[in-house]
Order: C-alpha cells, then structure tokens, then sequence
C-alpha cells in the first residue's frame, strides 16, 4: 500500500517505532532536557512521534486521525525554543536517526528534514 515511499524504503513501522522510542529514549536520559516534557510517562509523546513521522514520510494517517492537523509550530508553541533547546533536541535526534543504521541517502535524507524542522519550531531568542 505504501509502495515507492520513504517509509516504505526505510522500512515502514518498525523504523520509525525505533526511531521515536531511541529518542525519547535519549530525551529520558536528560534531566535539564526532559523537563520541557510536560508528561510523566513518554510513551504517548512516543506514539505521537512514531505515528506523525510514518504519516509525514508518506505511512498510514494515523495520526491526523487520530490527532488532526499536525500544525507543529501550534503544538509548539507553549515550549521555549531557542538555539539552545533546539541543538539539544538534534542531539537527541541525532543519537536515534543514529541508530537506525540506515543507508546514506535515506540517513541524508531523515536528517535534512530533522534539521529543518527544528530551525523551523525556533520560536525565542537566545
């Protein structure tokens, strides 16, 4: 069903179940970082990752069903983020995209996205 897309490339569900869980993962390892997670528990705000991230790269819509709209700079805005908490939610990105071991172009390509979002959502000075 989701044949020729990137998710289908990267490896559908699972990919991106393990990418959304390495990051929260790496978020719940960081005490200053993870207290701009409002939860206690992380599992919902995985989910939320996993399934807006298979939507987006062209998965199941999941999300926007269950959700609506990902308008993400909406979602975001009640969160500070300036330089700072932007380069720390990369490095935590960074450390899932990681893991995933994808080949090159597909790495390239999550990334470019990743990083542009997060300049994207910047939303306070320094």
């Amino acid at each position: 069903m989701y044949e020729g897309s990137f998710y289908a490339q990267v490896g559908g569900r699972e990919t991106f179940a393990k990418l959304a869980e390495k990051f929260y993962e790496s978020v719940g390892a960081d005490a200053e970082f993870r207290a701009m997670y409002p939860e206690t528990d992380l599992r919902p705000a995985t989910m939320r990752l996993q399934l807006f991230l298979e939507q987006y790269w062209g998965g199941p819509g999941t999300y926007s069903e269950r959700r609506g709209h990902p308008r993400l700079r909406m979602r975001h805005a009640p969160y500070t983020i300036n330089s700072h908490n932007r380069d720390v939610w990369l490095r935590h990105m960074r450390t899932a995209v990681d893991s995933l071991e994808l080949p090159p172009l597909q790495e390239a390509t999550l990334w470019d996205y990743f990083d542009r979002a997060a300049h994207s959502l910047m939303n306070a000075p320094d």
